[in-house]
């Protein structure tokens, strides 16, 4: 998420109330997670095992719970909770605004676009031209729609990042102030869900299809051209190049990547990220020769059993 201005370091420091380490002029250009960041964003970390990435990620702002060497060229927040103050930026540069209508009158509708009844649309939804909205989809606020979309029954875009915190009172949601981004040409199901960026962007790019009752998880990357097939559930942050196809009930773990022209057939798991140009299968999901002969010899283990048996 990008600031409307510059924000120097300590204008930041006095919005969450915390110290800083670097120049109080320092200028801050917005905030995002930590596999997005560019210079000028603010990043957080909260656990030792992540400092060190943190500090050498792209952003030049790191929000911190520990007093450690500040890296050349950056500047350090020091926080006793990073995840909460985060939370505080969240709510001060992207604060929820409520809406009592149907249709937000920030919204921007394109020509020859039909939105059925009883959809709702948010602040700042965006459709493009010749557009198809069935009834009851819900767009939350920023939501961007290209041009030639469909979006069938029931789906829900923009809802929150599935993402927590556990405290010893129960757990704390981190605050989603990203978007969804629907680019031209695409067709969206009845009853898919797809959750908001945190910061950034969740993006369904040009010609992608997707079929009924889907979940993409924030920040993730669907490519162009892509087959989704219906009850598969995408984790949060995964990259799934151009003209992959995931059959029915694919599941995935999330910060991976699926490379172009790949095929998942039905009710795989995908554990860690797979090459491009292959099919796969099962769980875990393996090249799909290997794991059908693998499939061929666990049904001989009884007749091998057998054998051995009647040789003692």
């Amino acid at each position: 998420m990008k600031f409307t201005r510059t924000y120097s370091l300590r204008e930041i420091a006095a919005i969450i109330d915390c110290k800083f380490v670097g120049d109080a002029e320092f200028p801050v250009l917005g905030m995002n997670e930590i596999h997005v960041v560019e210079p000028g964003d603010i990043v957080f970390v909260d656990h030792p095992k992540y400092y060190d990435k943190a500090l050498q990620s792209a952003a030049t702002i790191v929000l911190i719970n520990k007093e450690v060497e500040c890296p050349e060229g950056k500047a350090l927040l020091l926080s006793d909770d990073p995840f909460r103050d985060f939370n505080k930026l969240s709510r001060h540069f992207k604060p929820f605004k409520a809406t009592g209508v149907a249709i937000s009158d920030t919204a921007v509708i394109g020509e020859g676009t039909v939105i059925q009844p009883n959809c709702f649309i948010g602040n700042n939804v965006v459709i493009g031209k010749n557009c198809l909205i069935h009834p009851n989809v819900t767009l939350y606020d920023d939501t961007v729609i290209g041009d030639n979309v469909i979006i069938h029954a029931g789906s829900i875009l923009g809802a929150d990042a599935f993402y927590y915190k556990k405290r010893p009172e129960g757990f704390d949601q981190l605050v989603s102030c990203g978007r969804v981004v629907i680019e031209n040409n695409v067709g969206i199901g009845a009853l898919c869900t797809i959750d908001r960026g945190v910061t950034g962007d969740t993006t369904i790019r040009e010609g992608a299809k997707i079929d009924n009752q889907v979940h993409i998880g924030h920040d993730t990357v669907i490519g162009k051209k892509c087959l989704i097939a219906a009850q598969t559930g995408i984790a949060g942050c995964v990259i799934i190049e151009d003209e992959v196809t995931l059959w029915g009930q694919v599941g995935t773990t999330s910060g991976i990547t699926i490379g172009e022209k790949a095929v998942v057939l039905a009710q795989s798991g995908v554990s860690k990220s797979l090459e491009g140009g292959k099919v796969y299968f099962g769980y875990p999901a393996e090249e799909s020769r290997e794991k059908l002969k693998q499939l061929a010899y666990v049904k001989k283990i009884p007749q091998i059993l057998t054998q051995i048996n009647k040789n003692e």
